[in-house]
């Protein structure tokens, strides 16, 4: 059976404005200048401390970065329910599951947070697995996603859906195709340069990720 592995934030979920508004209140904490949505995606890296890095002009001090992961966690915990799915995001799960094709979902994000709100935006159903990360801040995309392929049994007939360079790294790393959507974390032209399939929409991001599989 052909599968699909979705990323959650910037991709099923739209939290773009969510993100800017928790990295300014770390900013802020900071005395350091505010960014706008397009200053984040033409900034933001993995690991998230380099991004804090970029931004700060400087290498930022362990205090600080334990100040940064406090407050961005902290503002976006208050706003997530308000965060809404990607305008297609039901279009596009339903077009990998009436290809017949099941899909799961791999996240960066803390696993106790993620799952609620899978549920609650009522995706649960639809994903034979949801993985977020249940492990340290300091994990990588690559490892979360070869210990979701190895529950998955699935690894020769999968491909990941994700925004990020990072998920582009990690399919990579273990060995599967990745279809980059480009509405959320970088822009375009950074995506394309990874040479993987950029799609504009969702639903022709799951067009695409089933063709490779």
């Amino acid at each position: 059976m052909r599968h699909v592995i979705w990323d959650w934030n910037g991709t099923l979920v739209d939290d773009l404005p969510v993100v800017v508004a928790a990295v300014n209140a770390s900013l802020e904490e900071l005395d350091a200048p505010l960014i706008t949505a397009d200053d984040y995606r033409t900034h933001y890296t993995r690991p998230v401390r380099v991004f804090y890095d970029r931004l700060l002009g400087r290498a930022v001090t362990d205090a600080e970065w334990s100040g940064i992961d406090s407050t961005f966690h902290t503002v976006y915990a208050e706003s997530v329910e308000r965060i809404p799915l990607t305008a297609d995001a039901e279009q596009a799960i339903a077009v990998v599951a009436a290809a017949g094709a099941s899909q799961s979902i791999l996240s960066m994000w803390w696993h106790e947070d993620l799952v609620p709100e899978v549920v609650r935006h009522g995706l649960d159903h639809a994903m034979v697995r949801v993985d977020g990360n249940a492990h340290d801040a300091g994990e990588t995309k690559a490892r979360l996603l070869e210990i979701h392929l190895g529950h998955l049994g699935m690894k020769g007939s999968s491909a990941m859906i994700g925004d990020a360079l990072d998920d582009a790294h990690a399919a990579i790393t273990v060995g599967i195709p990745c279809v980059l959507y480009d509405g959320g974390s970088h822009h375009r032209s950074e995506l394309e340069a990874v040479k993987v399939p950029v799609a504009g929409s969702l639903a022709e991001a799951a067009g695409m990720a089933l063709k490779l599989v």
